[in-house]
């Protein structure tokens, strides 16, 4: 589900570029060849965390219930169907987030943590932010 909403968020790159906001992706591991495998998705650069430390000290996870939420397969569903398929390998119970920074000391502007797997953040939010 990452490579669908780094999808959406790539397409509005153009739009992005006009007013000089970049794009950019932090990771937590790099297994195997997967970085190399997201990048068609994501028109961004792409920076390696491995000592997690973008993530925070107390990363939001979501363990084995995950698989019980309606929500989860939903999102599952709706990715399938659209195309995109992740892989099984890695950590894979962290949640995500989106963040736009402003320049300067603006600070973040916009912010969206991923309540569970596919919940994304509405792109409209993301170009008023700027």
């Amino acid at each position: 589900m990452c490579r669908k909403r780094s999808s959406g968020l790539s397409s509005l790159k153009p739009q992005l570029d006009v007013c000089g906001v970049p794009l950019y992706a932090v990771v937590k591991e790099h297994v195997g060849a997967e970085i190399d495998s997201f990048r068609p998705f994501f028109c961004g650069e792409i920076f390696l965390d491995e000592t997690r430390c973008f993530y925070g000290n107390k990363p939001r996870k979501m363990m084995g219930l995950a698989f019980v939420r309606v929500g989860v397969w939903l999102n599952v569903l709706r990715a399938w169907r659209r195309g995109y398929v992740g892989n099984n390998i890695g950590e894979g119970f962290i949640l995500g987030g989106l963040y736009v920074i402003g320049p300067g000391d603006q600070g973040i502007l916009m912010e969206h943590q991923e309540k569970e797997f596919g919940h994304t953040a509405d792109l409209r939010s993301v170009l008023e932010a700027h």
